[in-house]
């Protein structure tokens, strides 16, 4: 009788843990939505209240209408797929060629990856403006993309090689003898067992471009700005114009969050296949 009491304490305290970082994590996003739904006047009242007095979506009217706005949208989804591509086009095949031929350049390789993505994004940002004004690539998506990609690839490649690890190399053995070569092997075969390894790794590699900010305000000016810079850009000679800044906020952060919540069990079942050795 103990022991079961004890594991119902153990297991209350568990979900009180869940709950609390739930509310931890959950309420500043929370707090947001709801402010972008309170009339300006309410939105910077002292002190601050979290549910709005009268629901209101002046808000939204006023964010989507400001100048370059709806620009911004379309070079966070251009910039964010361009990366994403080509996060997933180098890091592919690195990650393959890593896992299965082992040779020092390999391990080289990913400890390089693995120092590239310890290292502050400023201390990449400053180089990458003079190497790409120097081709004309500042202020575009592509040039953004590119910038943006540095920070995802070796995310990517570490992601990849975890889940390339955990194929049998017997399954390439044999595609190899069915006349198959190392290329048409990892396309025909290897890749449709790890599809869900991949999946994760894109739709990390597509939050990573979504969410980046720095490379986006050192690499672009009008024409490549995304959302992120956009929504800093809600500075009036009285401050922060918190109702429009929190709208525009939440309609960002929709993209990502049902992203996520589509994608849940194929996030989780990749993450479970990186995790399991053939």
């Amino acid at each position: 009788m103990s022991h079961l009491l004890a594991a119902r304490i153990r297991t209350g305290l568990l979900w009180a843990a869940a709950v609390a970082v739930v509310l931890l994590y959950g309420f500043p996003f929370a707090y947001l939505v709801l402010t972008s739904f309170k009339p300006a006047v309410d939105a910077i009242a002292v002190p601050p209240t979290v549910l709005p007095e009268r629901f209101s979506l002046d808000n939204y009217v006023t964010a989507l209408n400001r100048p370059g706005v709806t620009a911004s949208f379309v070079n966070s989804v251009s910039t964010a797929v361009i990366a994403t591509l080509l996060s997933m086009a180098l890091a592919i095949p690195a990650a393959w060629a890593i896992t299965r031929y082992r040779t020092r350049t390999g391990r080289l390789l990913m400890a390089g990856s693995l120092l590239v993505r310890m290292a502050p994004a400023v201390a990449i940002g400053i180089p990458l403006v003079t190497i790409l004004g120097a081709v004309n690539l500042t202020d575009t998506p592509t040039g953004l993309a590119l910038a943006q990609t540095t920070v995802a690839l070796p995310l990517s490649i570490w992601l990849l090689a975890s889940f390339f690890e955990g194929v049998p190399r017997e399954i390439e053995e044999a595609a190899l003898v069915d006349g198959c070569g190392r290329f048409g092997a990892l396309r025909r075969v290897i890749l449709p067992v790890v599809s869900g390894g991949v999946a994760v790794t894109a739709i990390f590699a597509f939050l990573a471009s979504w969410n980046e900010f720095l490379f986006a305000l050192l690499l672009t000016s009008i024409r490549a700005q995304t959302t992120p810079i956009a929504i800093a850009n809600f500075q009036s000679q009285f401050g922060l114009d918190w109702g429009p800044m929190t709208a525009l906020a939440t309609l960002y952060s929709v993209p990502a969050v049902v992203l996520t919540l589509l994608l849940q069990r194929r996030i989780v079942a990749g993450l479970s296949l990186g995790a399991v050795k053939g």
